[in-house]
């Protein structure tokens, strides 16, 4: 499984990417809406984990945008965000999220979200 890992803290998208790998994933990383956008443009993921509060574009905004694309009809798009009220839940999956993840993340979660063997 190929994963792209938006987060504009690099701390924040080291857990992940190290767990991914160790699960046999290739991993990618941007670090603003802005940078996951254009690598999109250019390369094919299975999944993309997009955090929300970023400078510049926004992940709601980033995924809306995927949403859009034809391009990326079909790709597993999971907010990543520290976020985590009942209320922002059901406004982050009406945004078009398929799945949302809470940080701080753990493996077994992280791998069950992507659907990958725990």
């Amino acid at each position: 499984m190929k994963v792209l890992v938006v987060d504009d803290q690099k701390v924040n998208r080291t857990l992940p990417r190290v767990l991914l790998q160790q699960a046999g994933c290739e991993v990618f990383e941007a670090d603003c809406g802005e940078a996951a956008l254009a690598f999109l443009k250019g390369q094919r993921v299975d999944a993309v984990l997009l955090d929300i509060s970023m400078p510049g574009i926004s992940g709601t905004d980033v995924c809306r945008l995927l949403r859009q694309d034809a391009a990326c009809a079909g790709l597993f798009v999971v907010a990543y965000t520290a976020h985590a009220l009942v209320s922002e839940r059901h406004d982050i999956l009406a945004a078009g999220f398929d799945e949302l993840l809470i940080k701080p993340i753990n493996r077994q979660r992280l791998l069950s979200v992507l659907k990958l063997p725990v």
